[in-house]
């Protein structure tokens, strides 16, 4: 099932006044645009705006592809929450908007979550495009983004309300609800005061030990000679065992089908009394003709496919080896499968640099760059725990004082 961002804003110039909005939606595996949407629609609030663009934007995301699972951002709080659930919708011009988006996807395939509105840059920008066509009385076409150009926030204050992060928030979503009549929620005391989602499904990412082949640095992925733990891995993996022994919380392992990591699994699961489960959506990526290649052999050897692969997640490894974006789209299919196979429950993953890496990513929604700029280590921890709703936490990353 494959899995769409969509971030939607709008704005209104005088509240109400002339409106707009606009939407984007986002390949989740690969950080990828895949469309756009904008509307000048004439003189509205800023919440019917701000629905008007959640509805387009999920619309785009049905005509890619019906079947995805849909994950909503937005920096408005009160179409978050009222489209959660947690607040009732009471004026007549939102309700039909909010009936209408409910529609396009089936309940259980898609979540909302609010974001600050410094990280809803694109779809900010989107509205303030298209409500500045319909004041020249153009219709909205695509452009490039330029520095500092037509994003809501740099509107004069009277002129839209927004919806803000902490205490910015506070006045424009009391105002919401005095406006429309909506339910006050109970006053936060911190994040434990969220509604009860019940436990979290929490994955233990757990890097194999070295093999000869780690110190050296080389490509080792699933295409190479699929080597064993070296005796420096096999005391690391004992290592890992012992402390994640100490910590009691592990309840099921699944590793991947690989020699080093099937070889890790099993030291910890010795500790643990437990067996190891073999998912073959955790291999490491597949790296062509590079395995067991250093950087400087390949970049040698292959300096114009090195070069198209640094520069694009969808590239891949001379010979036909895996892309990452090929790779994140595998481990995002296995991540939901394993979510809803061990519902609650906490799971050490032992896994390879480029699936952990994707996961940590994912959850923390960066781009496919981030994956050059993370450090994990041979017999490293990490963890990520997914709720209910669909969010997901970093908990850990890159541990290694269990080896010291």
């Amino acid at each position: 099932m494959r899995e769409f961002i969509v971030e939607a804003d709008g704005g209104s110039r005088g509240n109400p006044g002339p409106a707009g909005y606009g939407a984007v939606v986002i390949d989740a595996a690969t950080g990828e645009t895949l469309a756009e949407r904008a509307e000048y629609i004439g003189i509205a609030t800023n919440n019917v705006a701000e629905y008007r663009g959640l509805v387009a934007g999920l619309r785009a995301a049905h005509e890619l592809d019906p079947a995805a699972r849909v994950r909503v951002r937005m920096d408005s709080k009160l179409v978050v929450e009222q489209l959660s659930g947690r607040w009732k919708i009471k004026h007549p011009d939102m309700k039909p908007l909010a009936a209408e988006a409910a529609r396009i996807f089936p309940p259980d395939r898609i979540s909302y979550e609010w974001m600050p509105r410094e990280q809803n840059k694109h779809a900010d920008r989107l509205a303030n495009e298209a409500m500045d066509a319909g004041r020249r009385g153009e219709p909205w076409s695509p452009s490039a983004p330029r520095e500092g150009r037509g994003e809501l926030r740099d509107q004069p204050p009277q002129t839209r309300t927004r919806t803000t992060p902490g205490g910015e928030a506070a006045k424009a979503d009391a105002d919401a609800r005095a406006a429309h009549n909506v339910a006050t929620p109970a006053p936060s005391t911190g994040w434990g005061a969220a509604p009860d989602m019940g436990a979290p499904t929490t994955f233990v990412l757990l890097r194999h030990g070295e093999t000869l082949l780690t110190p050296q640095k080389r490509f080792s992925g699933s295409g190479g000679t699929d080597p064993s733990l070296s005796d420096v891995g096999r005391e690391q993996a004992e290592r890992v065992a012992a402390a994640l022994a100490a910590r009691g919380t592990v309840q099921a392992i699944v590793a991947s089908p690989l020699t080093r990591t099937r070889q890790t699994a099993a030291a910890v699961a010795a500790r643990l009394g437990l067996e190891v489960a073999i998912e073959d959506g955790l291999r490491e990526t597949d790296f062509g003709a590079w395995e067991g290649l250093t950087f400087a052999e390949v970049q040698e050897r292959y300096p114009e496919d090195l070069k198209t692969w640094l520069a694009s997640p969808k590239a891949e490894p001379t010979g036909g080896g895996e892309s990452f974006a090929a790779t994140a789209r595998r481990i995002a299919t296995t991540r939901d499968k394993l979510i809803a196979s061990y519902a609650g429950r906490t799971v050490l993953l032992v896994s390879h640099v480029t699936p952990i890496k994707s996961l940590v990513r994912l959850a923390i929604g960066a781009p496919p760059e981030s994956l050059y700029r993370m450090e994990l280590s041979a017999a490293s921890l990490s963890a990520v725990a997914y709720y209910a709703d669909g969010n997901a936490s970093l908990r850990l990353f890159n541990d290694t004082s269990h080896l010291r």
